[in-house]
Parts: C-alpha cells; sequence; structure tokens
C-alpha cells in the first residue's frame, strides 16, 4: 500500500470506530465526546483538500511508506 491507500484506510477506521463509541445507538457506546474526534478526522480530510498537506502522510514519509506504486 502507498501513502494515499493508507492515508484514506485510517481515516475510514478511525471516523467507523469513533462513530461506533460515540454515538448512543451503538453498542459499543462510551461517551457523545468521541463525536468531537469523527469532527477532527474530517477537518483534516477537508483542509487537505485544500492545501495537499496531511499529517498522516508526513509521519508516514518518516516510517518509511512508499509514495507511489513501482513500476
Amino acid at each position: 500500500m502507498i501513502i494515499t491507500d493508507w492515508i484514506h484506510s485510517l481515516a475510514g477506521f478511525f471516523i467507523l470506530l469513533s462513530l461506533s463509541l460515540g454515538v448512543e445507538a451503538s453498542p459499543i457506546f462510551q461517551s457523545s465526546y468521541w463525536l468531537l474526534f469523527t469532527t477532527f478526522v474530517g477537518l483534516n480530510l477537508f483542509q487537505f483538500g485544500i492545501t495537499k498537506f496531511c499529517p498522516m502522510g508526513f509521519i508516514l514519509k518518516k516510517i518509511g511508506v512508499a509514495e507511489q506504486r513501482r513500476k
């Protein structure tokens, strides 16, 4: 997987997890404050669309994840 694949997968996972923990109808509900984390992930995705800077992308580059698929 390349960086963009990881970013999409992690963002989707974090959104689903925080919704599961933050929505009262969920069987694993903890607190509605988890919805703030959902908001944080969504805002990061939004700002990436505008600025093309992603903090998670920076972290993934530092740990050696490939930026492009090898030909």
